[in-house]
Order: C-alpha cells, then sequence, then structure tokens
C-alpha cells in the first residue's frame, strides 16, 4: 500500500453489537478520518409521499456511496457504521476506481447479550429484527471471513484489531 491509498473501513451488524461505539472508536483512532454514520442517511426527513423502505436503503447507500467518494478524493479515510445486507458486492463494484483499501468487518454477539445491550439503551422493540439480521449476517457466505465477536470485547480492543489485521482487508478490483 503507497503512502497515498486511503482507508475505507466498513462496519456492519445488526442492532446491539457494538457496531457505532467500535466505528466511533475507530474514527477517533485513524488520523485524518471522518465518521459516516448510515442511519443518519437512511432517516433523514423526506416529505409525502414517503419513499417506499427499499427506496430508503437504496438512496441511502447512493449517499454512503457519495460522501465516500467526495471524503476519499479530498484525502480523507473514511469509517462507514451501517447494516450491510446485500449491498457489498455492488459497494465493492462502485469504489474500484479508487485508490482506497477496503477492510470490512461483521460484529455480532450472541443474542442474550444483544438484548441485554438493547434493553439497557431502551430499544427492545428492535430485538426481533436485530437477531433476524443477526442470523442472515452470520449465515452469508460473503462475511465468513469478517465476522467478529464482541461478545467480550470492548470497542477499543475491536476497533484495534480491524485496524492492525489483515484478514478484514477485501480485494476490490475493477
Amino acid at each position: 500500500m503507497d503512502g497515498d491509498t486511503k482507508q475505507i473501513y466498513l462496519i456492519s451488524g445488526p442492532l446491539g453489537v457494538g457496531k457505532s461505539t467500535t466505528s466511533k472508536e475507530l474514527a477517533r483512532l485513524v488520523e485524518r478520518c471522518v465518521l459516516i454514520e448510515g442511519d443518519d442517511l437512511l432517516h433523514m426527513q423526506m416529505t409525502e409521499p414517503a419513499p417506499t423502505w427499499e427506496e430508503r436503503l437504496s438512496l441511502a447507500w447512493m449517499n454512503i456511496l457519495s460522501v465516500t467518494r467526495n471524503f476519499i478524493q479530498n484525502d480523507f479515510h473514511v469509517v462507514i457504521d451501517f447494516v450491510v445486507e446485500d449491498e457489498f458486492e455492488w459497494f465493492c463494484r462502485q469504489i474500484a476506481d479508487l485508490n482506497v483499501q477496503l477492510k470490512y468487518a461483521v460484529l455480532h454477539a450472541d443474542e442474550e447479550t444483544i438484548a441485554e445491550r438493547l434493553h439497557k439503551r431502551g430499544d427492545i422493540h428492535s430485538l426481533d429484527r436485530s437477531l433476524f439480521l443477526l442470523n442472515k449476517l452470520k449465515s452469508a457466505a460473503d462475511n465468513a471471513d469478517y465476522l467478529v465477536d464482541t461478545n467480550q470485547k470492548d470497542p477499543a480492543e475491536t476497533a484495534a484489531g480491524v485496524i492492525q489485521h489483515d484478514r478484514f482487508h477485501v480485494h476490490i478490483g475493477m
């Protein structure tokens, strides 16, 4: 990797696994870095008639991509905090022309830990969706090499591991 290569860290996982806390820590550890919180782009206020869920998700990903490209082209590293369900290959294709290295991590925890964390933050109504995503993300073949168990890790340890370990590096080519 030459000195001009920028890093994109894509941090995925269901609610309650430490994705946001880990992403914030990762952005803090990386010099000249920005944090893109995908939920902010997903939940932007739109007037009626509101787009469908699929349209909102597509718009969020297109906006994540645009903001990422803008920061990369302006010499920043980027951390993206967002659930990646079926968008991984699309995202890789969209950034293949950039001089970047992509690191991808899919955080997960056991069901009891997720329920405890969601309850603690007052978000227990999201438990069913989180457990659905947990099973989907853990069973996806594309995610197998990038899984990180956060049950007994603090976010700083998880963030440092993503930075340090080559196993999170994704080969993106044109």
